[in-house]
């Protein structure tokens, strides 16, 4: 039985020590310069006595970030990742949450780092602590009394008080996210991931761990080229990228302004999706673009370890279908709850909520907001069960399928009318000449607010919708834009909106 994810990398060494493991393009580490570099700092963790603690990885994204974080698991800590591109003011309430002795950082985060208030916590840097000779027996010891319960990381997302929610991840989880993961969408040793989301979010999950595994390669992207669709595309092509589990936002933005035109991607075999819905015409210009490649819509929070739902594509949808999000992962299940906590029956709605080994361990020094969230299954009085209630709506199709409908806090109740701003959006992408959508809820004045990235006017707009919403649904303002705003991990942010409408 495993109960360590470093068995991958320990299993890998010993098999492919000379490929490629992680490149940026310009800087690769292969598989053994990952083990000795995550060695030596796992044994500089234990010369200082830092053990079961959770140590910050401060690092511009890169291979040598990726084995900071191996190396803190090596110790037997836990790695807390952030980045320069997060707020100053996230930053300092995430380094207030977790204490770290340490913070890990390279030459270009060093002075930023000693700028924020650290407790006792002291800055190291990387390529100081990465040649420490390694002391192999203590690191055997550490490894021997691990156990699959312990954490990895903590991985911090948005609370809707402003405070964000710190969730921390154990070896069990992981493991088996990556064996189901990579089983569903077939990963081996010929793969060569395309990553897309920021190393300080778990999405990463899906490309670091699945290379460990197989002896595969993961080229992290560099994040300026997401804004040159062509460019993005040749270098997919270059490094011969057949596997890319981006955003939804990242894949539309590629097929919106016509990338496609001039170059497509040579290699793809397999393409994974995420994180919003994929408006159906794009989805179609990128099977046009890849028609040899699978593409699987994935679904899951942060707390559930990655996905937790998958759904491989294999029929053609129409402009107003919506993809689904499947069926649940093995050694996982779905509760779909009513507000009554009894299951729901096929096309009523219900909450989204998880139960099984990828559950994570709760929100890290935050028992409030775990206990809100993580609860006894009431399905079952029998003995103790935590599920996770996701916060997210759903509904089984007439072909048993799964589909994602809404945020609890999308839906909203207007004329009268309980609506799903959701419905709204994917009605405006299908429309022509429109690229991305997105709405917010005024409650105070009762407007439905749209915001869009397209060539038709407002008034155009307006008279479109006319023929495809019913008139409570139609939005009372409308204010298209060059491009909407994205919060880091890809997804479209509302919040940002909502503060520019405010804001007048």
């Amino acid at each position: 039985m495993q109960n360590n994810v470093l068995k991958y990398l320990n299993r890998v060494v010993e098999e492919k020590p000379d490929k490629l493991a992680f490149s940026d393009g310009e800087r690769g580490l292969t598989f053994r310069q990952v083990y000795d570099q995550s060695q030596s700092v796992g044994t500089y963790l234990y010369q200082k006595g830092v053990y079961k603690r959770p140590v910050v990885v401060f690092m511009r994204k890169s291979p040598q970030e990726i084995a900071a974080f191996f190396g803190v698991v090596a110790g037997g800590c836990f790695y807390v990742p952030i980045d320069e591109e997060m707020p100053a003011g996230r930053i300092q309430l995430i380094l207030d949450n977790v204490k770290s002795p340490l913070v890990i950082c390279d030459k270009d985060t060093l002075e930023t780092a000693r700028g924020f208030q650290l407790g006792d916590g002291e800055t190291v840097l990387y390529d100081e602590i990465s040649g420490t000779p390694v002391d192999e027996a203590a690191l055997q010891s550490i490894y021997e009394k691990a156990i699959d319960t312990d954490p990895i990381y903590i991985v911090f997302t948005s609370g809707s008080t402003g405070i964000p929610k710190g969730v921390a991840a154990c070896h069990r989880s992981v493991i088996d996210y990556v064996e189901q993961l990579s089983e569903i969408l077939e990963f081996d040793g010929d793969t060569v991931f395309g990553n897309q989301s920021p190393l300080y979010f778990d999405a990463c999950l899906k490309e670091l761990y699945p290379t460990l595994k197989f002896g595969a390669t993961t080229y992290l992207i560099p994040k300026g080229l997401f804004s040159f669709p062509t460019a993005l595309v040749e270098y997919l092509n270059e490094h011969r990228i057949n596997t890319i589990c981006w955003v939804v936002s990242a894949l539309t933005m590629v097929s919106a302004l016509g990338a496609f035109d001039i170059a497509k991607p040579e290699h793809l075999r397999t393409v994974a999706f995420g994180s919003e819905v994929f408006p159906i015409k794009q989805f179609r210009l990128w099977r046009q673009a890849a028609p040899k490649a699978a593409f699987t819509n994935l679904y899951g929070p942060t707390e559930g370890t990655g996905m937790c739902c998958y759904y491989r594509v294999e029929r053609e949808f129409e402009d107003d279908e919506m993809i689904p999000i499947g069926r649940s992962f093995p050694n996982r299940e779905i509760l779909l709850l009513k507000g009554d906590n009894t299951l729901a029956g096929e096309g009523e709605e219900g909450e989204i909520c998880i139960r099984g080994t990828s559950i994570t361990l709760g929100y890290y020094n935050d028992p409030e907001r775990t206990a809100a969230a993580y609860v006894q299954n009431p399905l079952n009085s029998a003995y103790p069960e935590v599920i996770y209630r996701t916060g997210d709506i759903g509904r089984y199709n007439e072909r048993g399928e799964l589909v994602f409908v809404s945020r609890k806090d999308h839906q909203i109740k207007h004329m009268g009318h309980r609506i799903e701003l959701g419905e709204i959006e994917v009605n405006v992408s299908m429309l022509p000449g429109i690229r991305m959508a997105a709405c917010i809820y005024d409650g105070e004045k009762k407007k439905i607010v749209l915001w869009y990235d397209g060539e038709s006017d407002e008034k155009e707009l307006t008279k479109q919708l006319k023929t495809k919403l019913p008139r409570y649904m139609l939005p009372n303002r409308l204010y298209r834009v060059d491009k909407l705003p994205f919060t880091a991990n890809g997804k479209i942010d509302r919040v940002a909106l909502k503060r520019r409408y405010e804001e007048g």
